[in-house]
């Protein structure tokens, strides 16, 4: 029996998805070679990434206008590959600080040049800001949809005078995505999309032409884009997860009804922790997060009593994040509600003495 995997990340796949694979390892599409072994140039690896690359433009709802890159590397790479392109010199870029995660993306964008923090939701972190102070003509306004660490996830994208970056990497394609006036989205594809160690990237061919070109040429998007990613072997067997995952999504009724489905999950979780009288959400009822759900117990004797009893019912990664303590429960696209239903059962069991 596998067991529940609340992990924020690497996190759960879909069942099927991982039994396809465990297929394709052996045997790609009747080739008789695995995913792993194909050569990248070759033609089975070709037709994987052409429909990987089609099933996230029909997920997505995602035009010609765009690119579809497979970057190997995580999110973090990304906080410092996007200023690198597109902030110049003399220029300034506004970032949406929401929490560790865009912290981290301002303490990058900080070394290559300019930085206006355009709004904070700090110290407490608990809800995305409602104001927003732009600088005077900022290249591109930076933010961060979903926050694993505190709970907290933009219910829609802020409204800025310059194009829209997004590190989507906890959200993506977990509920339909407005595209307007997003020059650049990045996602690392551990959370809802596949394996650790590659990234989505979808960006406007326009942008990307706009980024420097005295970089080397694997520290470029254009590189990405024009090569159709790649320039060097890329994450073969990442790519194909990435395809089977969107295919996934489509056979459950694309983005609209995996936001059902995410709604429903978070709201049975939510409305227990509310109604609770020893444990606590993090995040303001406004901002909270479908993806990460961050609550606290009364006491930290409680929280490892909790801790404790879920491995032993085979609920496993709830500890929060090592900065911030308490716990957390990641319910991305592919948790099944039964196990959100579980972890509610043993939370009212704890709290009643009956664990």
């Amino acid at each position: 029996m596998r067991a529940l995997n609340f992990s924020s990340g690497p996190a759960m796949l879909p069942e099927e998805v991982l039994r396809k694979a465990q297929g394709a390892l052996v045997d790609l599409d009747g080739s008789g070679i695995g995913i792993l072994e194909h050569s990248h140039r070759g033609k089975e690896f070709g037709k994987v990434l052409d429909r990987t690359e089609a099933a996230i433009r029909e997920v997505g709802g995602i035009g010609d206008e765009y690119a579809i890159l497979f970057v190997t590397a995580g999110a973090t790479h990304h906080f410092a590959m996007v200023p690198e392109n597109f902030l110049g010199e003399g220029q300034t870029a506004d970032y949406c600080d929401t929490g560790i995660w865009s912290g981290k993306a301002i303490e990058e964008a900080r070394r290559v040049g300019n930085v206006h923090v355009a709004c904070s939701s700090g110290p407490a972190f608990d809800a995305t800001p409602r104001e927003l102070t732009f600088s005077a003509s900022p290249r591109y306004v930076h933010y961060t949809s979903n926050e694993t660490i505190y709970g907290t996830q933009w219910a829609a994208a802020p409204a800025a005078p310059a194009p829209l970056i997004c590190d989507a990497s906890s959200d993506i394609f977990s509920r339909p995505f407005d595209l307007t006036n997003h020059a650049l989205i990045y996602a690392g594809a551990q959370k809802n999309l596949g394996p650790s160690g590659i990234s989505l990237v979808i960006a406007r061919k326009d942008f990307i032409a706009t980024g420097a070109t005295n970089l080397s040429p694997l520290a470029q998007y254009r590189t990405f884009s024009a090569e159709k990613s790649m320039h060097n072997t890329p994450n073969t067997f990442g790519v194909y997860v990435i395809g089977e995952v969107a295919q996934w999504i489509r056979a459950q009724g694309g983005l609209a009804a995996m936001s059902e489905r995410n709604a429903r999950k978070a709201t049975l979780l939510y409305d227990f922790l509310d109604q609770s009288k020893v444990w606590r959400g993090h995040a303001q009822p406004s901002s909270r997060s479908l993806m990460n759900v961050t609550f606290r117990g009364a006491t930290k004797d409680l929280e490892d009593t909790m801790l404790a009893r879920a491995e032993a019912r085979g609920l496993s990664g709830l500890r929060g994040h090592r900065s911030v303590g308490g716990l957390r429960a990641s319910i991305y696209n592919a948790f099944p509600e039964e196990g959100v239903q579980r972890l509610v059962e043993l939370l009212d069991d704890v709290e009643h003495g009956r664990a």
